[in-house]
């Protein structure tokens, strides 16, 4: 059995007889089945968001919409599929999340129906944060920390003094917001939670690399700063330091999690 509940797909037939193939693939993205996404519907989703006549507010506000299902399942899947588009989709579904004056209102969303779902449910406000504070460091910085070049030529490490004091505060509070998260390793423990915890330790890896760059050039513009931006550096750095243990810790919770998925046997 697919595991499909007939609400589902109620809803996927709905979309069907409107003829809009790709809120369907919405709806199938986002089933009442305790699993993360099929992978044949995120690709079919992300290869839409590169074709020039799909409508990306209408994948973003029908994900808004399912976010606003009172099963947890379906609102965590919005989340996973909303972060998939965009990390892997066109540029413009985070451009179109960035100029939205609402994202996902889930700061008291719980789901009360058992133990889990009352357990996913804090996992769900605190990605819900996440991704919000991602579309709004789009929205202040015109690019996404994770998607831009890096190394000594890339954007933060050519970056000026003006926008690098701008930058790297905004790229702290993402960072900030992700590490928020903190699951443990026993807490991922279904698919949908670990496809979320995922994503965010590969968002990390590149928001890790970008700050490490806006760190180096911070660094090498300091003796040339003003006295009033030499101080705003120092608190910069000085929160770089803070951060590196965290960090370090997810990633070592990450490598905790991998190890045990590869020992886990086959069910």
């Amino acid at each position: 059995m697919s595991g499909q509940t007939l609400t589902d797909r109620i809803a996927a037939a709905q979309h069907q007889l409107t003829g809009s193939d790709m809120a369907r693939a919405v709806c199938k993205a986002t089933t009442h089945e305790v699993m993360a996404p099929k992978k044949k519907h995120l690709e079919y989703l992300v290869s839409a968001t590169n074709t020039t006549n799909v409508n990306i507010p209408q994948m973003a506000d029908t994900l808004f919409e399912r976010a606003t299902n009172a099963s947890w399942v379906v609102v965590f899947k919005a989340l996973v599929t909303s972060h998939h588009m965009c990390v892997h989709g066109n540029e413009r579904f985070i451009q179109y999340l960035a100029s939205r004056t609402s994202l996902f209102n889930l700061s008291n969303f719980i789901d009360k129906t058992g133990s889990h779902g009352y357990d996913m449910s804090t996992f769900i406000r605190r990605y819900g944060r996440y991704l919000n504070e991602k579309a709004f460091a789009y929205r202040q910085m015109a690019f996404d920390f994770t998607r831009v070049k890096k190394g000594a030529e890339g954007v933060m490490r050519t970056m000026t003094t003006e926008k690098l004091l701008k930058g790297m505060p905004v790229l702290q509070t993402q960072i900030d917001t992700l590490l928020e998260f903190d699951v443990h390793p026993k807490e991922l423990n279904n698919g949908i939670i670990n496809a979320a915890f995922l994503l965010l330790f590969k968002d990390l890896v590149k928001l890790f690399a970008s700050y490490n760059d806006g760190v180096i050039n911070l660094l090498e513009k300091y003796f040339k700063m003003k006295k009033s931006d030499c101080k705003e550096a120092l608190e910069i750095y000085k929160r770089f330091l803070t951060r590196v243990t965290k960090i370090g810790e997810f990633m070592k919770l990450a490598e905790v999690w991998g190890n045990q998925r590869f020992l886990m046997p086959p069910s």
